[in-house]
C-alpha cells in the first residue's frame, strides 16, 4: 500500500471489503485500465474494431441480427416482465367488476403503468445497451435514447396517424421534422453504435484536462445532428416506401399479397418502420367500415408465437430455454411479440423464418375467408373483440390463428431437425446423458471436459503458465461440452461468455477460461447454460464451446482451470480424461 501511494500518478489507495482500490486523475484511469487489460487478455473486450474484425467472415444480415440479439440480452428480463403484466392488464380491463371496484381499478391502473414502462422507453434501453456493447460509455447512450423519446418531439405514433403535426425546422436549407422515434429499435441500435464510435474518437483526441467536459458534449451534439438530419429522414422515407408497397400488394395481388404482408409484417415491426399502419387502418375503417390489415397483423404475430413453441419443443430439456420461451409465447397470446422476436426467434434465426412462413399460410386463409376487423389497435386474443362477425368472422378469426400457430410449431421443428447447429446441440445433449454422476468430495476438482489434461505450466498463455492467476490445470477438449468441476455458486460470467468463475462450498474460487484470446470472438462460439448467482453441481452442464469455430479463427481451444483464490493444489491425474474425473485436490490455507 505504501509503495503504491508513492507512485506519482496514483492519488491514493484504500481497501473496501476484499478489494484494493486506487485513485487516479481525470482521464488517467482509462489509460491505466488499458495497460492492465493487456496483462489479463481483456483489452479487446469492448472495442468495436475487434467486433468488426471478427465480423468479416459474416454477411451484413448475420452481423445485424447478431448485434440486435446481443443488445437485447440484458434488457430481455424487463421486457418479459412488462409483457406479462401487459397481458394481465389487458384481461383486467375487460372485466366489469374490476372497473366498478375502486381498489381493483387502482391495482389495474398501477399494473398498466408498470407494464407500459419498458415499452415506452424501449428505444432508450436499446440505445444504452448498444452503446455499451459497442465499447462506448453507457451514459451518452442513455442521453441519446432520451433525446429520441424527448417530450419536445411529436410522438411518432401520433404523427403517423395524423393526430399531431410535428414542427419543421430549416437547418442550412435542410428540412428537419421534430418527430420522436418511439418503436425505432433499429434506429436506436444504429445510434448506439454511432454514439459509441464518437465517444471513443473524442476520448482519444481530446486532452485529459478538458476531456470530461468536451468529449460528452461533442458526442451528444454530433449524434443528435446525425439523428435528425440523416437517420430520421431516411427512416421516414423507408417507412413510406415499404408501407405503400405492402398496401399495394394486398390490394392488387390477391391471395399472394395477403401472404406477403402477413409473412413480412413482423420483420417490419423489428425495424420500427410500422408506425404508419395505424393511420392506414383508421383510414380503411373510415372509408369502408372494415379493416383487413388487423387480422393479417394478428396472424403474423401468432406465427412467431408458434415458432417459439416449436423451439421450446426442440429444447424442452434446457431449463434456461424454457424460462424464456414459455413467457415469450404467453405474451404473444395477448398481442405482444417483442419477447418472442428478440428473446428467441431472432437470436436463433430459423424460428423467425419458420414463423414468417406460417404467417404467410394463415394470410392466405384470411384472404379466402374475407376476414376483417371493425377496429384496430388490438390483436391475438384481445383482438377477437373487434373481429367482424360477418362471414363467420369469429370462427374464422380463431381458425386463422390456429393455422398460424400450428405451422409455426411444425415448420420450426422441421427446420430445426435439419439445421446443422441444432444437430450439434442434440449431439451435445446426448453426450451429456453419457456423463457419469459425480459425487463431489470437499476440496476436489473434477474434469470439466473430455480430452487431454496437463499441468498449468504447459499452457501456452504466459498469464496462466506462470501462475499469475493461480495454480491449476490446462485442458485440450475433444468435445465442446463443459461441465462444472465443483459444487458451488457461479460468481461471475464474462459478457463475452468465454470465461466464468465459481466458488466452491469450501470457499475456494476458480476460473474456467475457454480457449486462448477467445474474448475477441464476442461470445459467438459459446453457449452458457448458467448465469451469475446460479448454484451448480460437479458434472452439471454449464457451457458449450464450438471447437471448430474457434479453430477457424486461428485460436487455441485450450481451457485452463485455475484457483484464483491462490490456494495450492495437488494434481492427481493428467493425460486422457473424461467429464467428471477426479483431477486435483485443493489445500486450504490456515
Amino acid at each position: 500500500m505504501e509503495q503504491l501511494d508513492n507512485i506519482d500518478l496514483c492519488k491514493g489507495t484504500f481497501v473496501a471489503g476484499d478489494q484494493l482500490q486506487m485513485i487516479f486523475g481525470a482521464g488517467l484511469v482509462n489509460a491505466v485500465y488499458d495497460v492492465f487489460s493487456k496483462y489479463t487478455h481483456t483489452e479487446n473486450m469492448s472495442l468495436t474494431d475487434i467486433k468488426e474484425a471478427g465480423a468479416k467472415k459474416h454477411n451484413p444480415l448475420q452481423i445485424a441480427i447478431k448485434s440486435l440479439s446481443d443488445v437485447f440480452i440484458e434488457i430481455m428480463p424487463g421486457i418479459l416482465a412488462a409483457a406479462l403484466l401487459l397481458a394481465l392488464t389487458g384481461v383486467l380491463n375487460n372485466l366489469e367488476f374490476v372497473q366498478n371496484n375502486a381498489t381493483l381499478y387502482a391495482i389495474n391502473r398501477l399494473v398498466t403503468i408498470a407494464s407500459a414502462g419498458i415499452f415506452d422507453v424501449l428505444a432508450l434501453a436499446v440505445c444504452y445497451s448498444a452503446t455499451r456493447r459497442c465499447g462506448g460509455k453507457p451514459i451518452p447512450g442513455i442521453v441519446m435514447g432520451a433525446i429520441m423519446l424527448s417530450a419536445n418531439l411529436t410522438n411518432a405514433y401520433d404523427a403517423a396517424q395524423g393526430l399531431a403535426t410535428p414542427e419543421t425546422l430549416s437547418l442550412f436549407g435542410v428540412s428537419i421534422e421534430l418527430v420522436g422515434f418511439q418503436g425505432g429499435i433499429i434506429i436506436a441500435l444504429m445510434m448506439g453504435h454511432v454514439t459509441a464510435k464518437l465517444d471513443q474518437f473524442f476520448d482519444k483526441k481530446i486532452p485529459d484536462a478538458v476531456k470530461l467536459l468536451v468529449s460528452p458534449l461533442l458526442t451528444v451534439l454530433l449524434s443528435t445532428l446525425l439523428l435528425f438530419t440523416i437517420v430520421g429522414p431516411v427512416r421516414r422515407t423507408l417507412s413510406s416506401w415499404i408501407t405503400t408497397g405492402l398496401i399495394w400488394t394486398t390490394e392488387n395481388l390477391g391471395v399472394l399479397g395477403y401472404m406477403l404482408f402477413a409473412g413480412v409484417q413482423q420483420i417490419i415491426v423489428i425495424t420500427g418502420l410500422h408506425h404508419i399502419f395505424g393511420a392506414i387502418e383508421a383510414q380503411l375503417i373510415a372509408d369502408t367500415g372494415t379493416n383487413f390489415l388487423n387480422p393479417l397483423m394478428s396472424v403474423a404475430l401468432m406465427g412467431q408465437g408458434g415458432a417459439v413453441l416449436g423451439y421450446l419443443l426442440l429444447h424442452w430439456n434446457n431449463v434456461r430455454d424454457r424460462e424464456i420461451c414459455i413467457p415469450s409465447f404467453l405474451s404473444t397470446l395477448f398481442g405482444i411479440s417483442e419477447p418472442a422476436i428478440f428473446g428467441v426467434n431472432l437470436c436463433h434465426k430459423f424460428p423467425l423464418i419458420a414463423g414468417c412462413l406460417a404467417s404467410a399460410v394463415s394470410g392466405a386463409y384470411v384472404y379466402l375467408t374475407h376476414l376483417t376487423a371493425l377496429g384496430f389497435g388490438t390483436t391475438a386474443l384481445p383482438g377477437l373483440a373487434i373481429a367482424n362477425p360477418a362471414n363467420n368472422g369469429y370462427v374464422n378469426y380463431i381458425v386463422a390463428h390456429l393455422i398460424a400457430l400450428g405451422p409455426g410449431i411444425l415448420f420450426t421443428v422441421l427446420i430445426g431437425r435439419f439445421s446443422k447447429s441444432e444437430k450439434e446441440k442434440k449431439a451435445q445433449e446426448k453426450k451429456l446423458k453419457e456423463i457419469p454422476a459425480v459425487k463431489a468430495e470437499p476440496n476436489v476438482v473434477y474434469s470439466p471436459v473430455k480430452g487431454k489434461a496437463a499441468f498449468i505450466t504447459e499452457c501456452s498463455d504466459p498469464v496462466f503458465n506462470q501462475k499469475r492467476m493461480g495454480d491449476g490445470m490446462v485442458f485440450m477438449p475433444e468435445e465442446g461440452l463443459i461441465v462444472s468441476p465443483v459444487n458451488g455458486p457461479v460468481l461471475m460470467v464474462f459478457p463475452t461468455k468465454h470465461a466464468l468463475g465459481i466458488r466452491t462450498e469450501e470457499g475456494t474460487e476458480l476460473l474456467i477460461h475457454m480457449g486462448r484470446n477467445t474474448v475477441s470472438l464476442e461470445g459467438r462460439p459459446f453457449e452458457l447454460y448458467v448465469g451469475e448467482g446460479d448454484t451448480v453441481k460437479a458434472g452439471q452442464k454449464i457451457a458449450r464451446m464450438d471447437l471448430k469455430a474457434i479453430e477457424a479463427e486461428g485460436l487455441s481451444t485450450e481451457t485452463p482451470v485455475v484457483i484464483t483464490s491462490m490456494q495450492p493444489v495437488t494434481v492427481q491425474n493428467t493425460g486422457t480424461v473424461n467429464w467428471g474425473d477426479s483431477l486435483m485436490t485443493i489445500t486450504q490455507k490456515d
